[in-house]
C-alpha cells in the first residue's frame, strides 16, 4: 500500500499534471467570462431585433419547447472559446519558437569512402585500414 501511495504522489506532483490542473481551473474561469459575454452582452444585442433576449427565443411544437435561441447562444459561446484558444496556442507556439535557434549547418564530413574496397574510413587517412591500399589523394601530396 505504501508503494502505491508513493507512486501516486510521484504522479500527482509531476509538473505536467499540475500544469494541466491549473489549465483546467483557468479554463473554467474563462468559460464563465465567455458565457457572461454571450448571455449578458451579445444575446441582448442580437435580441433587439426580436424585442426579447436572444437566448429566450423558443419554438413550441406539439407542446414541446425547442430553445433554439439558447442553442445558438451556446454555439456563439463555443466559437468565441475556439477563436481565443486558437489564438492563445498560436501565440504560445510562436513564443516557444523564438527561443530556439535555427538548425546549424551540417559540419564538415569526418569520413570518406575508400575507392578500392568502398569501406568508410577517416577523412585524414592516407592508407585504408581495411584493404591497406594507399589512397591517391595522399600519394599525390
Amino acid at each position: 500500500m505504501k508503494k502505491l501511495i508513493e507512486e501516486f504522489k510521484e504522479f500527482a506532483l509531476r509538473g505536467n499534471v499540475i500544469d494541466l490542473a491549473v489549465g483546467v481551473i483557468i479554463g473554467a474561469a474563462f468559460q464563465n467570462i465567455v458565457t457572461s459575454l454571450t448571455d449578458d452582452i451579445i444575446s441582448p444585442v442580437i435580441g433587439l431585433v426580436a424585442q426579447t433576449d436572444f437566448k429566450d427565443l423558443v419554438f413550441t411544437a406539439f407542446g414541446v419547447s425547442i430553445k433554439y435561441g439558447s442553442f445558438i447562444t451556446a454555439v456563439i459561446n463555443f466559437f468565441i472559446m475556439a477563436v481565443v484558444l486558437f489564438t492563445l496556442i498560436k501565440l504560445m507556439n510562436k513564443a516557444a519558437s523564438l527561443g530556439k535557434h535555427e538548425e546549424e549547418a551540417p559540419s564538415e564530413p569526418t569520413t570518406k569512402t575508400c575507392p578500392f574496397c568502398q569501406s568508410e574510413i577517416a577523412i585524414a587517412a592516407i592508407r585504408c585500414p581495411h584493404c591497406t591500399s594507399v589512397l591517391e589523394e595522399a600519394a599525390a601530396e
